[in-house]
């Protein structure tokens, strides 16, 4: 038997010599796509870190906003909280003359001890800053859970009944 060998011929070395030429051109390119892909995405991995910047900056911006907004409305609560106090003691306290003449000076009294008491808590919540406020709220709940539970009830039952304009049709 006769043995068959490949022969290096002119035209199998040329073809060898084209082959590993496009190999290495083929590696030369490969490399250069992995080098501008990578180039890519570095640019956008840029781009993406500087818009979740730009988005948590604003959300905190937002957030520092929302924060100021709810401060301004508590603030605004409490003033409001005050003068209804204060109003409804000077109401009691300039009906406390009619209830001495009606039913007794006992009653009166107590109209006026009433008022004061409910003009000094009116003092005492202007007197305090909405940080103590939520502080002794707070504690009171942690104190009274039970109580602070069906306050809040009885609260949201008067909210709900005030928004509802206070009628079942």
């Amino acid at each position: 038997m006769a043995e068959s060998s490949v022969t290096d011929t002119p035209e199998s070395n040329a073809a060898k010599g084209h082959f590993a030429k496009a190999v290495e051109e083929a590696k030369a390119g490969a490399q250069a796509l992995g080098k501008e892909a990578q180039e890519r995405a570095d640019l956008y991995r840029e781009k993406a870190v500087e818009k979740g910047s730009d988005w948590v900056n604003e959300a905190k911006s937002r957030g520092n906003e929302a924060k100021d907004r709810a401060a301004e409305i508590a603030q605004q609560g409490k003033a409001g909280a005050t003068r209804a106090m204060s109003t409804i003691g000077k109401m009691v306290d300039e009906n406390a003359p009619l209830l001495d003449e009606k039913v007794g000076v006992k009653y009166g009294d107590y109209a006026r001890q009433a008022a004061r008491s409910i003009q000094d808590a009116a003092d005492r919540l202007d007197a305090k800053e909405l940080g103590e406020l939520a502080d002794d709220a707070k504690e009171f709940v942690r104190k009274s859970p039970g109580l602070a539970v069906g306050m809040a009830a009885v609260a949201g039952f008067m909210l709900a009944r005030l928004f509802s304009g206070g009628s079942k049709e």
